[in-house]
């Protein structure tokens, strides 16, 4: 299904006159030079608009329903994938995908949201937002794999916990506290990768890593743009200003220092365009993350994911006039 945001709309209808000559062509009528002078003009306006982007349109862009989500990402680079279902207390909750699989043959963790492109599949991932259920099905594969000594990758893309009545009856906040405190015990490596939306509580309980990587497009964020705008301004609809003064873009968190501690590239244009292209990315960033954290003792990991989390804390004191 084609879709497009708004500001990528006059690319998608230059790269649709591009379609249109190569289908009219033939052997008798050769439209190659009409269509090499186009292709030239679209990557001019595909570097142009990519590289002038809001901090809103970045975030329209982490939410791209064409965007590579978890299930992407483990066909492109793990193999050998195994899920597995259920917390053994409530039920499953499919808007965390879990499970096991290898990366390059070493068998590993992986852990990671995965929202719904049509409206069935949406509901049935219920958008991407997790119920306590999926946190503990995340815990449970977690200490499975401190088990056996085995590598937890992490790909976070939700808009935030879900909130529901039912959600809060079964210990929602519990359950995200509870995945704080044992992600920061686990005596294995752990590699976080933010894909998309990085939201709230939702996505820090499964984002306590010794290595937090985001993609160039994605953000990580407290709160929506639009809760922020809801709160601050009783108005949802100022959400491009809120993203602004929010400062949630890969490369305004890069700028703190501290947060995150790799930007991965992306295809021109977005994740979307390439999902191969972006998947061999990401792989590249965690064979070389889990590389170093290989050569640290479980006693270091642990200290080392302490000390991240720790550093992250900046403390202003008040001029005195």
């Amino acid at each position: 299904m084609q879709y497009f945001l708004d500001f990528e709309k006059p690319l998608v209808d230059l790269e649709q006159k591009i379609r249109e000559l190569r289908d009219y062509s033939t052997d008798s009528v050769d439209f190659s030079s009409e269509i090499k002078k186009l292709e030239k003009k679209a990557d001019k306006l595909r570097a142009e608009i990519f590289s002038n982007l809001s901090r809103w349109q970045r975030t329209q862009l982490a939410r791209h329903q064409n965007r590579p989500y978890t299930l992407d990402y483990i066909k492109n680079i793990f193999t050998d994938w195994f899920e597995v279902h259920g917390d053994r207390n409530y039920r499953d909750d499919p808007a965390l995908v879990c499970g096991f699989a290898r990366l390059d043959g070493q068998p590993c963790a992986v852990i990671g949201h995965q929202k719904g492109r049509d409206t069935k599949e949406k509901v049935y991932r219920n958008f991407g937002m997790p119920n306590p259920e999926g946190y503990r099905k995340a815990l449970r594969v977690m200490q499975m794999a401190e088990q056996f000594g085995l590598p937890v990758f992490t790909f976070v893309d939700t808009p935030g916990a879900f909130p529901g009545i039912g959600a809060e009856e079964r210990g929602q906040a519990e359950a995200i506290a509870r995945n704080l405190r044992e992600m920061a015990a686990l005596k294995v490596p752990i590699i976080v990768t933010i894909t998309g939306e990085g939201g709230s509580g939702g996505a820090l309980a499964i984002a306590v890593g010794n290595r937090v990587l985001m993609m160039q497009y994605s953000v990580y964020s407290v709160i929506s743009p639009e809760g922020c705008a809801a709160i601050l301004w009783s108005d949802g609809t100022r959400g491009p200003e809120a993203a602004e003064a929010l400062k949630l873009t890969a490369t305004d968190i890069d700028q703190l220092g501290c947060v995150i501690d790799e930007i991965i590239e992306e295809p021109v244009g977005g994740a979307h365009n390439d999902y191969e292209l972006a998947a061999s990315q990401v792989k590249q960033a965690l064979q070389k993350h889990l590389a170093e954290l290989q050569e640290l003792s479980a006693d270091e990991l642990i200290e080392q994911r302490y000390q991240k989390f720790r550093a992250m804390t900046v403390i202003q004191e008040p001029q005195k006039n």
